[in-house]
């Protein structure tokens, strides 16, 4: 049986959430990741991660849609924004609709950093005023921890994002574009920075980070080896959530819903 909400038949969703109120969210941004990426690289990283945790977690993945909040990226064509309070909005509205219909359990998926500080205080929301228990997973960020050292880092449309689509999109994944390696010792404090506890640099503009609007090194990266990232990633998603659920189980007195990892 597919996993997908907008594949599902109404009863369907509705045997679903009986056995397990699960909704899985899968958000990402539409930017440019220069000449060899798509635009919608970071929700299509969303997307693949998100099925692969639904089936280990035996949960729904909702229809998320595929714009975020970049304006970093805006002085780039083919760039498309949303402010934070639409963001959060459609987010809330969105998660609410499961809710009423009995899911219990939201599971956020994030590719794109701009979405951060939004995601969070729908999440806040969703489980302060209807009651729903909320994980975010960063996925860029845990695929960072298991594959930076061996990729040189989570870089704007280097070899992480490049191998985040090409099992489900390697069409659109353009490595002959590429001209040698945009620079990454340019941007890759400013970078790292925006990733830390201790200092954020409010950055407007992407070219702070990168002149060229993007930075790492793509080329090496397979659809093959792409497989076993998501892999990696979800299993690591699916077993980090799945605890924290069963926690916030305990916590809220709610009865143990059974979601495994496997």
């Amino acid at each position: 049986m597919s996993r997908y909400w907008i594949e599902l038949t109404q009863p369907e969703i509705k045997a679903q959430f009986e056995r397990n109120p699960l909704v899985i969210l899968p958000c990402g941004s539409v930017e440019q990741h220069g000449a060899h990426l798509p635009t919608g690289t970071d929700i299509f990283a969303a997307n693949s991660v998100s099925h692969a945790v639904a089936e280990r977690m035996d949960g729904v993945v909702l229809p998320g849609g595929p714009l975020g909040v970049t304006p970093m990226h805006m002085p780039y064509e083919a760039t498309i924004s949303l402010s934070p309070e639409t963001y959060q909005q459609v987010l809330i509205e969105t998660c609410l609709s499961t809710a009423i219909h009995g899911a219990k359990r939201l599971l956020i998926v994030n590719w794109h950093e701009g979405n951060s500080a939004s995601l969070g205080l729908a999440a806040e929301k969703l489980h302060r005023t209807h009651g729903m228990s909320v994980v975010i997973a960063q996925a860029c960020y845990v695929a960072e921890d298991l594959w930076g050292e061996e990729c040189g880092g989570l870089t704007h449309a280097g070899e992480i994002e490049a191998l985040a689509i090409m099992p489900d999109h390697e069409s659109l994944v353009h490595l002959e574009r590429v001209e040698g390696s945009s620079e990454k010792r340019q941007g890759a404090h400013m970078d790292k920075l925006r990733r830390t506890r201790s200092f954020v640099p409010i950055l407007t503009d992407i070219r702070s980070i990168a002149p060229t609007g993007w930075y790492g090194d793509p080329k090496p990266a397979t659809a093959e080896r792409g497989r076993q990232m998501i892999d990696d990633i979800a299993s690591a998603i699916a077993n980090e959530a799945g605890e924290i659920f069963d926690h916030l189980d305990q916590i809220q007195g709610q009865p143990d819903r059974g979601v495994a990892a496997e």
